[in-house]
């Protein structure tokens, strides 16, 4: 986590200069300390801050500025860090404004200039500000941060990439998140444009396709060769096992998947009969081992990526990819999986994404926390979905156009959903 910050503002160079140097002699080993000459050019880092999801613990203003006087910074600053220590340097003259600011804009103390010598008259009481704001502190969510509206398609397609790559987020519904509708109008986004990514190094991504995101977190989309003894395309279970034995066989191997390793297989929310995990575990954790597994014996894994076209010349495989790039190999695996079903009823393809969702269980049961979800399909899929949602939902209804689950589901997910009011 990043230092978290004592902001001190003042519009006297000389003052700015001492407060920030006395605060970082006695203060820099554990906060980062910020100086800024107006309280315009202090909420403008502010905002900046609040993008990056870092910390403030204390201000430290001066109260006589023009433009902005420290009350007035302090009531704006208050809407982005309503948990901030707040203190105000004042001239002897200024102690009466700074006595009814304690009850208007609830300031915290208010010290008198000058403060020396600050071992005296300043730190034992930022000390006791310090130390309540420590006490009280609750870390905040460091990750990637998604924002957007619940039922956009686009949204959806970020958080299941993000979801399913295993790469921690925060949601924030536009129309749910005071916070959410706050970035927004920092980050300059109108909600038109949304999603938003905001990143944890204070860069953002306005509509982004999976790629964007991709490169943005450090996901392989490029091949670092042109010719690999080994090409798997597809990386779900068939695939990435593929890619363990050739590596593990020295063969130089890269796999390309499209959307995210461990394919249909990885969005289940729990698999029980997968040999050697007697206990169960969700395809997302199958698909992390593997994953794991391939990339300890060196297996190049690029997603999300596609194939465009394949070619042969004797003795060599060659392969293009979406981004026009051409790798060869002198073998090839073809993965392929497998594609959900699509749901034939005229006008759903509008809805997909947007409350209609295929295999997005892990992605989307919070969101339908106390709602009424129905599952249509009679196999395992649908099973272990069903009995995800049944953590969250209100009531869970399968729509099974066959004549019993016997005929397509495994007995001991029937025996589950049987179990389950």
């Amino acid at each position: 986590m990043a230092k978290p910050v004592i902001l001190t503002v003042d519009d006297d160079p000389e003052v700015l200069q001492a407060v920030a140097r006395d605060l970082r002699r006695e203060y820099g080993d554990r906060f980062r300390v910020i100086r800024a000459e107006s309280g315009a050019i202090a909420m403008e880092a502010l905002q900046q801050l609040k993008l990056r999801s870092d910390p403030v613990a204390l201000f430290l203003v001066d109260q006589r500025m023009p433009q902005m006087s420290g009350v007035e910074f302090l009531e704006q600053a208050l809407q982005l860090f309503p948990d901030t220590k707040r203190a105000l340097l004042t001239a002897y003259a200024d102690t009466d404004a700074a006595i009814r600011a304690i009850n208007t804009t609830q300031i915290d103390y208010y010290l008198m200039k000058p403060w020396d010598p600050p071992e005296e008259r300043l730190y034992p009481v930022l000390d006791d500000l310090l130390d309540d704001w420590l006490v009280k502190f609750r870390p905040p969510f460091e990750g990637i941060r998604v924002i957007g509206n619940r039922w956009s398609p686009h949204s959806h397609q970020i958080k299941d990439f993000l979801a399913r790559n295993q790469v921690p987020y925060q949601w924030l519904d536009i129309e749910l998140s005071e916070e959410a509708q706050q970035l927004v109008t920092y980050a300059n986004c109108d909600r038109l444009s949304l999603p938003l990514v905001l990143l944890p190094d204070g860069s953002s991504l306005l509509q982004p396709t999976n790629i964007q995101v991709a490169e943005k977190i450090g996901l392989r989309t490029q091949a670092d060769k042109p010719f690999y003894d080994l090409i798997i395309v597809g990386g779900g279970p068939a695939g990435l096992a593929a890619a363990v034995y050739g590596a593990s066989e020295g063969l130089s191997t890269v796999m390309i998947e499209r959307e995210a390793p461990g394919g249909q297989a990885g969005t289940s929310s729990r698999i029980e009969n997968y040999l050697g995990f007697p206990v169960g575990l969700s395809g997302s954790d199958l698909a992390r081992r593997a994953v794991d597994q391939a990339r300890r014996f060196g297996v190049e894994i690029l997603t999300p990526q596609e194939v465009s076209s394949i070619r042969v010349e004797d003795p060599y495989r060659f392969i293009q990819l979406a981004s026009g790039t051409e790798i060869s190999c002198h073998a090839m695996i073809l993965a392929l999986g497998v594609s959900w079903r699509r749901l034939s009823v005229p006008g759903l393809d509008r809805l997909t994404g947007a409350g209609v969702y295929y295999g997005a269980a892990q992605t989307e049961a919070l969101s339908c926390k106390d709602e009424d979800v129905y599952i249509v399909g009679g196999a395992n899929s649908a099973g272990q979905a069903a009995m995800y949602f049944s953590k969250y939902a209100r009531h869970v209804t399968m729509l099974v156009r066959g004549e019993s689950l016997t005929k397509s589901m495994s007995q001991y997910l029937i025996d589950q959903i049987a179990a389950t009011p």
